[in-house]
């Protein structure tokens, strides 16, 4: 069985970052795991950064549509008792529901290891959960990137310019990443 990962809000809202996480997911790389109030928060913050409502409600349901196997529920009557910061309480929840192994969250901060290990999970910062799937699988890792690449088409940008603006989100698999395309 894949590696559960539970994704929180903020690593599905930048949208190359979203992107290749979900083609990880579909590729097989790990089992993504979700909730209802994560995705609900994707679609509220999406218009705040200037995507239009109609926009952020079609990604969501596609997301939906394209992962259900990723929707945890029943978890609600845990979430008072997550010492976690209160407002990603209902995030661990959530994890433990799913049985995740990891959040990856850029908020790392929010889920401190003295409220995770009572569960064995870990928070995990996106640029260490992409590098742990380009060592595990370097091939399928590279592909899902070359094939997010080729579909960016309006406008068109080169691996390098991709590379460059992933760097701001998740920089030293940026550094991996350049380096296996020089190798390749």
């Amino acid at each position: 069985m894949a590696f559960p990962a539970f994704l929180d809000a903020c690593v599905l809202v930048p949208i190359r970052l979203a992107d290749l996480l979900l083609r990880l997911a579909e590729a097989g790389t790990y089992r993504l795991l979700w909730s209802g109030q994560v995705l609900d928060e994707v679609e509220r913050n999406l218009p705040k950064l200037g995507v239009p409502e109609a926009n952020a409600r079609r990604r969501v349901t596609l997301m939906r549509q394209t992962f259900p196997d990723a929707l945890v529920t029943g978890y609600e009557s845990l979430i008072e008792s997550m010492t976690n910061h209160p407002k990603d309480r209902h995030v661990l929840a959530a994890a433990v529901r799913g049985d995740a192994a990891v959040i990856v969250t850029a908020n790392i901060k929010d889920f401190p290891s003295d409220a995770l290990k009572p569960y064995d999970i870990d928070a995990v910062h996106p640029d260490d959960f992409l590098l742990d799937q380009l060592d595990l699988y370097p091939a399928r890792t590279l592909r899902c990137l070359r094939e997010q690449i080729a579909d960016y088409r309006k406008p068109k940008v080169t691996a390098q310019e991709f590379i460059e603006r992933f760097a701001r989100t998740a920089p030293r698999f940026a550094d991996e990443v350049r380096s296996a395309l020089r190798r390749s």
